[in-house]
């Protein structure tokens, strides 16, 4: 079969590349490895009850917010249930025996750290300011001006925890403004500001949950390129690349049963794995694929899916960041030092009773030296050993959510759990890394990369070339096709909307 495009990997950077070259008359088709679309984004089901993957709650979908124009333009908006949390605290931080909102909007957030640190007004404000310059660089004006981001690298060469501290003076109120790291793997020995700044800035400019699950994102993006003549196809995992002069002719799919031609390929993978499955030719060279591999991914993490007891714990409409000791910054990879320090609580947003939660989820970073015992065997045949892991850890991630909210373990009726390998296993990220490979600003270059590959008619996309999260997902994603629409043409008519 031959499109005009094919797309490998069906996670959100991979159906928001489908939706785009599809709405713009391009013959598009998605080959997806597992039965189910959407990575991160996809949701299942546990005793009735939807579970998240791994997207919990998505920022700047306020009006005027960039993401909410992404899915305008998309069609989508309409279609999705969302819920706005809590405007004067989305994310609540609990540290050093206190606890501190985070308010919606810049001068709401301004005005909220103020009252909790009246001395440091003027830093905060400048610190705000420099959030706000970074989230500025892919806002709605740079689209109407035919840019889909006005650069950004001087902010990648800057480190998130220098940075705040060259801000901020008081030793407490870093470690609050360092609260939710965890929403970008933050390692204070490597992290950007512009992951901070674009991750916190994206929430402060209008974080919402998904009601009833995100599958409902992957699946208005199918229904997109569906209505727009392309094809989704499931259980179709390309296993091959064919290469003859310097570019891709065709992929091989489970293992040569089928093959699909185009004139461009665009892979949702990591950058590894997709040289991996390139045929070998003389274009990629050893020492590339070596380089690859030297590359670190970030920590995954390991999920607490809570089942409550019906209308025994009250909905919260707001994530809960839970520290454990004093310190925000998670770094630690000594294979030893396995204790849950922190724990990210949200709870869902469930369309039954808007009065309390059916579930709540609880995550906890984790290096993948803790499963590597494991690391050849597959869900739901790993073995007593490695159920009693995880139900130890459950345990003590349920244990550190009681010193905040005791008596929490009365209302829970089952609990599910997931380590990084069951992320790896479903959604094709090595290591179950939960945010792609680590971006350095000490040598940012060597771990950004753009969309182009040495393929004449390949492209690369998704959260490990520039920025994760469903912001930097989409932003990564109209770059790439950008590459075939043309920058000004598709900025332009995404910010017209």
């Amino acid at each position: 079969m031959k499109f005009d495009v094919i797309v490998i990997g069906s996670g959100l950077g991979g159906l928001e590349c489908g939706a785009m070259l599809s709405k713009e008359g391009l013959n598009v088709c998605v080959l997806e490895k597992h039965s189910v679309f959407g990575g991160c984004l996809q949701s299942f089901r546990r005793q009735g009850q939807i579970l998240d993957t791994g997207i919990h709650y998505v920022g700047s979908l306020d009006e005027g917010g960039i993401l909410r124009q992404y899915f305008k333009y998309f069609g989508i908006w309409d279609r999705l249930k969302m819920k706005r949390l809590d405007a004067d605290g989305f994310d609540v931080i609990y540290t050093g025996g206190k606890k501190y909102k985070y308010a919606m909007g810049y001068t709401g957030f301004k005005e909220q750290m103020t009252e909790y640190f009246p001395e440091s007004r003027k830093e905060i404000s400048l610190y705000i300011d420099k959030v706000q310059e970074v989230c500025q660089l892919i806002g709605i004006d740079q689209l109407k001006r035919g840019k889909i981001s006005q650069g950004g690298l001087d902010y990648f060469s800057l480190s998130a925890d220098q940075t705040i501290n060259n801000y901020i003076s008081d030793p407490e109120l870093r470690n609050v403004l360092a609260g939710n790291i965890s929403l970008f793997a933050g390692d204070r020995a490597v992290s950007t500001f512009y992951h901070h700044a674009m991750i916190h800035g994206s929430n402060i400019e209008g974080a919402y949950r998904f009601v009833d699950g995100s599958q409902q994102l992957a699946d208005s993006l199918v229904q997109v390129i569906i209505q727009n003549g392309g094809q989704v196809i499931n259980s179709a995992e390309v296993t091959k690349l064919a290469v003859v002069d310097g570019k891709v002719t065709h992929v091989e799919v489970n293992h040569g049963q089928e093959i699909y031609s185009a004139d461009t390929f665009i892979s949702n993978l990591h950058p590894l794995t997709t040289y991996k499955l390139i045929e070998k030719n003389k274009l990629t060279k050893k020492a590339y694929i070596t380089r690859l591999s030297s590359l670190k991914n970030s920590y995954g993490l390991f999920t607490a899916y809570l089942i409550m007891k019906r209308d025994t714990f009250p909905y919260i409409n707001h994530n809960l960041y839970l520290h454990g000791i004093s310190d925000a910054w998670y770094t630690t990879t000594n294979p030893s030092d396995t204790k849950v320090r922190f724990v990210l609580m949200s709870a869902l947003a469930g369309s039954r009773d808007a009065n309390y939660s059916d579930v709540v989820t609880l995550l906890s970073p984790m290096y993948f030296h803790e499963v590597t015992r494991w690391e050849n065997t597959v869900c739901n045949k790993r073995g007593d050993e490695y159920d009693q892991f995880k139900s130890e850890k459950v345990d003590a991630m349920i244990s550190l959510t009681e010193q905040f909210f005791p008596g929490i373990r009365d209302n829970i009726q089952r609990t599910y759990s997931a380590s990084p390998l069951t992320y790896r296993d479903y959604t094709g990220a090595p290591e179950g890394s939960a945010y792609g490979l680590i971006k350095d600003y000490k040598n940012p270059l060597l771990t950004l990369f753009p969309p182009r590959t040495k393929y004449d008619n390949l492209l690369l996309t998704g959260q490990n070339l520039n920025v994760h999260g469903a912001v930097g997902v989409t932003l990564t994603a109209t770059l790439t096709c950008a590459e075939l629409l043309g920058e000004a043409y598709l900025a332009k008519k995404i910010g017209s909307i």
